[in-house]
């Protein structure tokens, strides 16, 4: 018989050709009804024959079609139904001579004579017939969607179900530990109940998108062996007011009848946001379902076993009301995770996937900073998909080096054609940076120098970041001469300058008003702070700047930032003198091969120390 589907889409389709056949025939008989005369009184159709209009007629049953000589125009009449037709002409006073002229034929009566006049009388009937079926069908059963406005639309998965646990996620081993004690209780609710103890009903996860909080509530439900209720916040809002409260209502009945159980409510800022804050008044349909949401979570039981998990990554906004003991008491923050948690991460995320002896996953950790559980995820994938077009069985160090620079900085361009005054220019642009970046003491040892065009950038120098380093004054000033190593390179080679350098000038302009506004890094200012910012602290952005200082310390602000600028321009200049030797034989190997990696790079530089930190 076929899926359900299948067979709905065949009435479908069948209702859609009798629907196309009534609209052909209403448009083929409107099309003809400009030749067609009805005539309803035969006396007409007598005196047309005795004035010799009439060429033929034709008899089908007890229709006649009427044939003119002088107009293309068509009579259609109707005779007494069991009488001849030679009797009827009789009884209208017409002779056999008079009928001479006109030619008769007679045809057996058709048996679909009036299917267009059945079809327009009864389609339109069977048509609404069945739409008002199909409504009514879809109104039936659990998956109706007509009339289950108010039923909840939360996905369960069920404890006999494969599911995450904690060894599925990684680098976020504190919020696990406060996490065990929830998964403790809903295995043995009695040793809490026993000592008087009251597990918190409501557990708020929050952290940047992609840190993993979906999938540590699923590793929650998988370590308990419990049902898992999930459903996202926006899925409670409807244009209808109450629908949201109503779905709550339902969610948390389907939650005490599946007992001990946990809900996950994703995104809970969609509908948790701070009452009183929009225009909706007092119908507006989020506070509605907001108000039932903290009434449900006042009504559980000591012993429903019901543990409430919502993810955010906008805490800030929620309603004060959430956040009260006795509701979302605990929050959980699942942060970025460091350097130990990316390895952590990463050998999670190449389980089952061939990789090469030359893999080195603490590499690709320093290599990731900033990196959270969703963008290491798709790093694999990325390295996978270039090891498959390479054709190789292995994913290898280079393909995971490659996908990290198309997450960081998009795919290469070498479509791009550079001219060789392009090519040379900017090999010694990055092997200024390089070079630089060496002979300084607290800055990160180069991963990778090339001048292949990725993104926006013509070249770059990947450095092996260490997170562990302290950001003191001295390792900040080596960072700056680094920002300037290409724009000094340029001076020192060619003895002018270009464009390529705006985005090292503005990284580095930030990094000094930084250091002399907000960390006390200058000589002439001291240790103070200077503006006042405003910032959604969990997104990282700022909206605005009070200037809460004077001209005068403006004025000497933007002098201290343009001393630190110009003592590491400097610094940048004299290193690039000293080593004028190793900057060409790294801009000539950059000019051959287009990139210089690690192993190759530090050969180029080994006969010469590092230098120690300018005072």
């Amino acid at each position: 018989m076929g899926s359900p589907s299948f067979r709905n889409g065949l009435v479908y389709l069948i209702l859609l050709a009798m629907l196309g056949a009534f609209l052909f025939s209403s448009v083929t008989r409107n099309s003809e009804s400009v030749n067609e005369v009805q005539i309803k009184d035969l006396n007409v159709i007598a005196t047309q024959i005795n004035d010799g209009d009439i060429a033929s007629i034709k008899v089908q049953g007890d229709e006649l079609e009427i044939h003119y000589r002088h107009s293309d125009r068509i009579g259609f009449a109707r005779k007494e139904s069991g009488v001849s037709l030679t009797d009827t002409f009789t009884r209208l006073g017409i002779t056999a001579d008079e009928l001479r002229d006109v030619e008769i034929t007679f045809s057996p009566p058709s048996r679909w004579e009036n299917w267009g006049i059945i079809l327009g009388t009864i389609l339109p009937i069977v048509l609404i017939g069945a739409f008002f079926f199909f409504v009514m069908r879809q109104a039936q059963g659990a998956g109706n969607q007509a009339f289950s406005f108010g039923k909840s639309r939360a996905r369960v998965i069920t404890s006999d179900k494969p599911t995450v646990t904690f060894d599925d996620v990684a680098g976020a081993e504190e919020a696990k530990e406060e996490l065990e004690e929830v998964v403790e209780f809903l295995q043995e609710p009695e040793k809490f109940a026993s000592l008087g103890a009251r597990i918190p009903k409501g557990v708020l996860m929050v952290g940047q998108p992609g840190t993993g909080k979906t999938l540590m509530a699923k590793a929650v439900a998988g370590e308990a062996g419990v049902p898992f209720f999930s459903i996202s916040g926006s899925e409670f809002v409807e244009m209808f007011v109450g629908v949201g409260a109503s779905r709550v209502r339902d969610l948390f009945g389907q939650a005490k009848s599946n007992s001990p159980c946990i809900i996950f409510i994703d995104e809970i800022d969609a509908v948790g946001r701070h009452r009183g804050a929009g225009l909706g008044g007092s119908h507006d349909e989020r506070e509605q379902t907001l108000n039932q949401i903290l009434v449900e979570m006042d009504g559980f039981d000591t012993d429903t076993n019901i543990i409430i998990i919502a993810a955010t990554n906008r805490p800030d906004i929620l309603d004060p009301a959430l956040l009260r003991p006795g509701r979302f008491d605990r929050q959980v923050v699942m942060d970025r995770p460091d350097v130990r948690g990316r390895e952590a991460i990463f050998n999670v995320h190449v389980r089952g996937k061939p990789l090469a002896d030359d893999v080195n996953l603490a590499t690709l950790a320093r290599l990731t900073p900033g990196f959270v559980g969703a963008d290491i995820e798709n790093l694999i994938n990325e390295a996978a998909i270039l090891a498959a077009r390479r054709n190789k069985r292995l994913i290898g160090m280079s393909e995971l080096q490659e996908a990290i620079e198309r997450v960081q900085m998009g795919p290469e361009r070498r479509s791009r054609l550079m001219s060789p005054a392009e090519k040379k220019l900017t090999a010694y642009h990055e092997a200024g940076h390089a070079v630089v970046s060496y002979f300084l003491q607290h800055t990160d040892p180069v991963q990778k120098v090339t001048i292949v065009p990725r993104g926006m950038a013509g070249g770059y120098v990947m450095p092996l970041f260490d997170e562990e380093a302290v950001n003191s004054r001295n390792r900040l000033r080596d960072q700056l001469a680094f920002f300037l190593g290409g724009r000094s390179a340029e001076e020192v080679v060619f003895g002018t300058v270009t464009t390529g350098a705006s985005n090292d000038m503005e990284q580095a302009t930030n990094l000094a008003r930084t250091m002399v506004a907000s960390l006390g890094m200058s000589d002439g200012l001291g240790l103070l702070t200077f503006g006042q910012r405003d910032e959604l602290i969990f997104l990282g952005r700022e909206i605005s700047e009070q200037h809460n200082y004077s001209e005068d310390i403006a004025e000497q602000i933007d002098n201290e930032v343009r001393k630190l600028i110009t003592e590491a321009h400097e610094r940048a200049r004299q290193i690039l003198t000293r080593q004028r030797e190793k900057l060409e034989e790294l801009a000539k190997r950059l000019q051959e091969d287009e990139t210089v990696d690690a192993v190759e790079f530090k050969a180029l530089m080994v006969d010469t120390a590092p230098a120690t930190a300018a005072s």
